[in-house]
Protein backbone atom coordinates (compact mmCIF):
# COMPACT_ATOMS: atom_id res chain seq x y z
CA UNK A 1 0.00 0.00 0.00
CA UNK A 2 1.41 3.40 -0.92
CA UNK A 3 1.91 6.16 1.63
CA UNK A 4 -1.05 8.15 0.25
CA UNK A 5 -3.38 5.16 0.57
CA UNK A 6 -2.26 4.55 4.15
CA UNK A 7 -3.01 8.17 5.03
CA UNK A 8 -6.43 8.01 3.31
CA UNK A 9 -7.30 4.74 5.08
CA UNK A 10 -6.26 6.13 8.45
CA UNK A 11 -8.22 9.35 7.85
CA UNK A 12 -11.35 7.36 6.93
CA UNK A 13 -10.89 5.15 10.00
CA UNK A 14 -10.61 8.19 12.30
CA UNK A 15 -13.64 9.88 10.68
CA UNK A 16 -15.79 6.78 11.15
CA UNK A 17 -14.48 6.30 14.69
CA UNK A 18 -14.68 2.54 14.16
CA UNK A 19 -14.73 0.77 17.48
CA UNK A 20 -15.13 3.99 19.46
CA UNK A 21 -18.29 5.39 21.04
CA UNK A 22 -19.88 8.43 19.38
CA UNK A 23 -22.63 10.53 20.98
CA UNK A 24 -25.96 10.35 19.13
CA UNK A 25 -26.70 13.91 18.08
CA UNK A 26 -30.35 13.55 17.05
CA UNK A 27 -32.21 11.52 19.67
CA UNK A 28 -35.49 12.21 17.83
CA UNK A 29 -34.26 10.39 14.70
CA UNK A 30 -36.92 7.76 13.84
CA UNK A 31 -34.28 5.00 13.63
CA UNK A 32 -32.95 5.79 17.11
CA UNK A 33 -36.51 6.01 18.46
CA UNK A 34 -37.18 2.55 16.98
CA UNK A 35 -34.11 1.13 18.75
CA UNK A 36 -35.27 2.56 22.10
CA UNK A 37 -38.83 1.31 21.68
CA UNK A 38 -37.50 -2.12 20.70
CA UNK A 39 -35.40 -2.19 23.90
CA UNK A 40 -38.43 -1.47 26.11
CA UNK A 41 -40.66 -3.94 24.23
CA UNK A 42 -38.04 -6.70 24.33
CA UNK A 43 -37.41 -6.10 28.03
CA UNK A 44 -41.16 -6.39 28.66
CA UNK A 45 -41.23 -9.72 26.78
CA UNK A 46 -38.28 -11.09 28.74
CA UNK A 47 -39.70 -10.29 32.18
CA UNK A 48 -43.42 -10.08 31.37
CA UNK A 49 -43.26 -6.40 32.27
CA UNK A 50 -45.41 -3.44 31.36
CA UNK A 51 -42.98 -0.57 30.92
CA UNK A 52 -44.11 2.17 28.54
CA UNK A 53 -41.47 4.08 26.57
CA UNK A 54 -41.46 7.84 27.32
CA UNK A 55 -38.31 9.29 25.72
CA UNK A 56 -34.58 8.94 25.15
CA UNK A 57 -32.50 11.05 27.52
CA UNK A 58 -29.08 10.41 25.97
CA UNK A 59 -27.35 7.92 23.76
CA UNK A 60 -24.16 6.84 22.07
CA UNK A 61 -23.33 4.37 19.34
CA UNK A 62 -20.38 2.20 18.40
CA UNK A 63 -19.64 0.82 14.94
CA UNK A 64 -17.83 -2.52 14.78
CA UNK A 65 -19.39 -5.38 12.76
CA UNK A 66 -22.76 -3.67 13.02
CA UNK A 67 -23.86 -1.04 15.52
CA UNK A 68 -24.14 -1.10 19.27
CA UNK A 69 -26.39 1.48 20.90
CA UNK A 70 -26.16 2.50 24.55
CA UNK A 71 -29.27 4.50 25.43
CA UNK A 72 -30.55 6.11 28.60
CA UNK A 73 -34.32 5.77 28.37
CA UNK A 74 -37.17 7.17 30.47
CA UNK A 75 -40.07 4.73 30.86
CA UNK A 76 -43.23 4.47 32.97
CA UNK A 77 -44.39 1.39 34.81
CA UNK A 78 -48.18 1.51 35.07
CA UNK A 79 -49.32 4.23 37.47
CA UNK A 80 -45.85 4.62 38.98
CA UNK A 81 -43.69 7.56 38.03
CA UNK A 82 -41.12 7.67 35.29
CA UNK A 83 -37.80 5.91 35.91
CA UNK A 84 -34.58 5.90 33.92
CA UNK A 85 -33.05 2.79 32.39
CA UNK A 86 -29.89 1.99 30.48
CA UNK A 87 -30.35 -0.25 27.45
CA UNK A 88 -27.66 -1.73 25.22
CA UNK A 89 -28.91 -2.91 21.82
CA UNK A 90 -26.87 -4.55 19.05
CA UNK A 91 -27.89 -4.20 15.39
CA UNK A 92 -26.37 -6.70 12.96
CA UNK A 93 -25.02 -5.12 9.79
CA UNK A 94 -26.34 -7.54 7.19
CA UNK A 95 -29.80 -8.36 8.49
CA UNK A 96 -30.48 -5.18 10.49
CA UNK A 97 -31.94 -7.29 13.31
CA UNK A 98 -31.80 -5.97 16.85
CA UNK A 99 -30.70 -7.87 19.94
CA UNK A 100 -31.10 -6.60 23.50
CA UNK A 101 -27.80 -7.08 25.34
CA UNK A 102 -28.79 -5.48 28.62
CA UNK A 103 -31.54 -3.42 30.23
CA UNK A 104 -31.17 -2.11 33.77
CA UNK A 105 -32.67 0.49 36.06
CA UNK A 106 -30.47 3.46 36.91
Amino acid sequence: MSGDNVVRSYTLFRRCNLGGWTPIKDLSDPNIQAVAKYAVDEHNKQITGNLVFVKILKGKEQVVAGKTYSLTIAAKNGGAGTKNYEAVVVETMRSHHFGLQSFKAL
